[in-house]
This record gives structure tokens, C-alpha cells and sequence, in this order.
């Protein structure tokens, strides 16, 4: 298995877009950011089961790329799981990484796909910079576009 880190400095970035993202949706209790593969790469919240939501998380992913590949619907983009205490939902942040959002049960949720959608394109962005500059510290970033 194949385990991804991310730089310190990454690592704070993301933590200060997941406190940007509950602050425009207050009906998050808690968001976090982790690998495919499980592992908790920040997050903001009052829980401490970010390990345990991290696993389940990769879990559950395993599961919706299955059912999204086997019905036809292309690569997974996101899960959102309704229970009677308020909602999970879960988006793709790139091939290596996802984002976990647990909201209220009174949370707008087209308000919680936008700014999840939104938030998971910038973690993204986030990892995949982190990860290039570590492969290459050599080539400096404005050589080339980033492309997507």
C-alpha cells in the first residue's frame, strides 16, 4: 500500500482551508482531510476519532468506487451518507486524498456540496503543489502551468 505524506507546511494549509470551510458552513462539526488509504492528513474538529473516521472513510470509498465503476457512473466524486443525528459527505480531493465533512442535521446540503466541492479542488491543489515540490525542489513552479 502505497502511503502518502505531506510537508509540514502542506499540512498547515490544508488545516487553515478546512477552518475556512467550516467557517462558511457553521453546520460543520468537524471536517477532515486524509489519504485513500486511511490516514489522517489534518483536520478541524472538536472529535477525537479522526483516525477512526479517517479508516471508515477509506473503507467506504473502496466501496463507492466499486459501485460508481459497476454502474457506469465514471471515478468516484462523492458519497454523502444521511443518518438521523445529520450528514456525512465524503469528496474526492484528487487520486490520492479525500475530504470528510460531518454536518448538521439542518445543513443546507446544496450549501455543503458547493463549498465541499470547493474546498476538496483546493486541497487538491495543496497536495498535488506539496508533492511536486518535494519531487522536484529543483524546477521552480513557474516553468510550467499547471494543468489538471
Amino acid at each position: 500500500m502505497n502511503t502518502m505524506t505531506v510537508p509540514a507546511e502542506a499540512e498547515a494549509e490544508i488545516l487553515a482551508e478546512l477552518r475556512r470551510l467550516r467557517a462558511r458552513v457553521p453546520q460543520l462539526s468537524g471536517a477532515l482531510a486524509a489519504s485513500v488509504d486511511g490516514l489522517v492528513l489534518a483536520q478541524d474538529s472538536a472529535a477525537t476519532e479522526a483516525e477512526s473516521v479517517a479508516a471508515l472513510t477509506a473503507a467506504a470509498l473502496g466501496v463507492a468506487q466499486r459501485l460508481s465503476d459497476c454502474t457506469g457512473q465514471g471515478g468516484f466524486r462523492e458519497l454523502l451518507v444521511r443518518g438521523e443525528h445529520g450528514y456525512v459527505a465524503t469528496y474526492a480531493a484528487g487520486e490520492a486524498a479525500v475530504l470528510t465533512l460531518i454536518a448538521e442535521p439542518r445543513v443546507n446540503v446544496g450549501r455543503l456540496h458547493l463549498e465541499g466541492r470547493r474546498s476538496s479542488v483546493r486541497i487538491t491543489e495543496l497536495i498535488e503543489h506539496s508533492l511536486g515540490r518535494r519531487s522536484g525542489p529543483e524546477a521552480p513552479a513557474t516553468d510550467h502551468p499547471d494543468r489538471s
